[in-house]
């Protein structure tokens, strides 16, 4: 039987052990696997890897634990500006939408531009319109809002006044979501999704909704969702380069993915991570920061889901 696989970040600004309960730690896994499941019932039951990655992502958004719809950074002005993007590597047929502030769940409105309109990409209130239009769920702006990212943007606005935010850890400041997917028709699909860094300037985009930068896709090559400093992976056109690299250089994933986060993204001192699948359904998420929400299923069903260095067999699945 062809090989599926899924796999998942919740960004690489994870906090230090010792700064949350481990209570918190295991619904941050909790919520991982869950991701991770809703995805694999796709898989496993013979769907689309654009489904999957979209079902993964949007249990993401909906989690407080991640920079992605509830729970999402701050700006600078206290109110929430989301990304999503998602990609089709059976066609490269893709979509994204930027600066929304009423979709609650932003990767189904990336979706919706592909397959509903003639754009890849729809801006502000004009997306926030097209996902109504839709059908799409909306909700006040103040519903992306949690206590934790309060405390975030007021770590950062203090280190700012205090000339020190050049010490803010990756927690403070970033934080994505992803999911990339292989199913049993040998089609790839990538998607991402973030609320940008906290106390970001109004209408900063980064690189989520950039196809190429923060996501990408192509059949017998990768699927690739990034995290990090958005305005560097669009410089050095990241999520594409490993796909590139792969293609043109003969890398394996294991050297793509290495090659840009721990060479071509650190040598700009950023903290970075992915996550991507190979044809063959291998998935790799490396990580060059203290920890990296991430998850994901191979082709032998096993779930493994981590925050930090160690991973953690959560289950064992089966395929239909």
């Amino acid at each position: 039987m062809p090989p599926i696989a899924i796999g998942i970040h919740g960004g690489c600004g994870t906090l230090a052990r010792e700064l949350q309960s481990e209570a918190d730690w295991a619904e941050t896994r909790a919520h991982l696997e869950k991701s991770l499941r809703a995805a694999w019932a796709v898989l496993a039951s013979g769907g689309p890897a654009l489904d999957a990655v979209e079902a993964a992502v949007v249990v993401m958004e909906d989690s407080p634990h991640f920079n992605a719809g509830y729970g999402a950074a701050l700006t600078e002005a206290e109110d929430h500006e989301l990304d999503a993007s998602i990609m089709d590597g059976a066609t490269l047929a893709a979509g994204a939408v930027c600066a929304v502030r009423r979709i609650r769940n932003p990767v189904s409105a990336a979706r919706a531009v592909m397959e509903r309109s003639d754009c890849l990409l729809i801006a502000g209130d004009a997306a926030d319109r097209f996902a109504e239009r839709s059908g799409l769920a909306v909700v006040d702006n103040a519903y992306f809002t949690t206590e934790r990212r309060r405390q975030a943007l007021a770590s950062l606005k203090a280190r700012k006044q205090r000339g020190t935010i050049a010490l803010a850890s990756e927690a403070e400041k970033h934080g994505t979501v992803g999911a990339v997917a292989l199913d049993r028709n040998g089609n790839l699909a990538a998607a991402t999704s973030t609320g940008g860094f906290n106390n970001k300037p109004q209408g900063r985009v980064g690189d989520t909704p950039v196809i190429g930068a923060g996501t990408y896709a192509r059949n017998g090559l990768c699927a690739v969702s990034c995290t990090g400093q958005g305005e560097i992976f669009i410089r050095r056109v990241a999520a594409y380069d490993v796909a590139a690299r792969m293609h043109y250089a003969g890398q394996t994933l294991d050297q793509a993915t290495a090659a840009l986060v721990f060479d071509v993204l650190a040598s700009h001192k950023i903290g970075a991570g992915m996550v991507a699948v190979d044809a063959a359904g291998h998935v790799r998420a490396p990580f060059n920061t203290l920890g990296m929400a991430r998850g994901w299923i191979e082709n032998d069903g096993v779930v493994h889901v981590a925050t930090h260095q160690d991973a953690i067999k959560a289950a064992q699945l089966e395929r239909a």
